[in-house]
């Protein structure tokens, strides 16, 4: 898969042009694969009609996947494995790969790409009998515990009173994760341009001021949107993407230095020190780590869809 945005003479499309048609951009995820399923989600899982604390199920796709933007009625927690999930709510990008989840709370207006292979795991959860809760979207740490819980939550064939002792232990270790994996959107105009289109290919390496002069806008006007809205100059901002970009590569599988030349880095080691300065570790040791690789509970036994 090229990220490299350049039509077959080898020229860019123009900046702020739409992508091309089937890689649609438009969720602020990264380009969509032809093979891509584009699924629309249902408000909550089937047997979710009687009452419930925690509903989880299970998809495997075996393609790469879209849904659509939706929302539910009850507080969502996803989480993948063997490949990786990016979700837009509201004006964040959320990148989920192994070790992490999502917390979406019920109401609240996302999308999300799986990449090929992946398995997307999910559970709701019943606003008014959940007794935890987090200030909007939250990365969610899946350790080896939680992860069993809620595939043992997905068996149909457990009794009334094994299924409350689960809930409350799942209470009990949901935490958020460090670091978040978020990246702000910028939400001013002058700058959107460049979000998406860097959200579309990472690998543009255009500067400040090449885009500034490709806008018509002063590069100190571009810098001060960044800033003022995500916290991060456009090189700091642009890098975060990058890494966001590069969990994706890795969760499928890709060498780091495949990664590194995808993202446009002319040196890998140059990517490794950029993905220390972002993830707090190398991309060997992120990947390598016992949560990312701990022997989990089988699969065998969840809700299928």
């Amino acid at each position: 898969m090229s990220a490299t945005g350049a039509d077959p003479s080898g020229r860019r499309p123009p900046s702020g042009s739409p992508p091309p048609p089937g890689e649609g951009a438009g969720l602020g995820a990264w380009r969509r694969e032809p093979s891509t399923l584009v699924k629309q989600a249902a408000p909550l899982p089937g047997g979710a009609d009687a009452p419930f604390v925690i509903i989880a199920e299970s998809h495997i796709p075996g393609a790469p996947a879209e849904w659509e933007p939706h929302a539910h009625p009850a507080h969502e927690l996803v989480w993948v494995r063997c490949g990786a999930m990016t979700a837009r709510v509201g004006d964040r990008v959320f990148t989920v790969s192994e070790g992490c989840g999502l917390w979406v709370p019920t109401g609240e207006v996302h999308a999300g790409r799986l990449t090929a292979k992946a398995e997307l795991h999910t559970a709701f959860f019943a606003p008014d009998r959940t007794p935890v809760a987090f200030e909007g979207p939250t990365a969610i740490a899946m350790t080896p515990v939680l992860e069993s819980l809620l595939l043992h939550l997905a068996r149909t064939d457990i009794d009334a009173g094994a299924r409350a002792r689960a809930e409350a232990v799942v209470f009990d270790v949901l935490e958020p994760s460090r670091p978040q994996l978020a990246l702000q959107l910028p939400g001013d105009p002058r700058a959107d341009v460049i979000a998406e289109a860097l959200l579309r290919d990472p690998a543009d390496d255009r500067s400040l001021e090449e885009w500034a002069r490709d806008l018509g806008v002063s590069p100190r006007t571009i810098s001060r949107a960044f800033r003022t809205a995500t916290g991060l100059s456009f090189a700091q901002w642009r890098q975060s993407l990058r890494i966001h970009r590069a969990l994706t590569l890795l969760s499928e599988g890709c060498e780091v230095q495949d990664a590194s030349e995808r993202l446009g880095y002319a040196q890998t080691s140059t990517f490794i020190d950029a993905f220390r300065r972002v993830m707090g570790t190398t991309p060997g040791t992120y990947f390598g780590t016992p949560r990312a690789t701990a022997d989990r509970n089988s699969v065998s036994g969840v809700r299928k869809s």
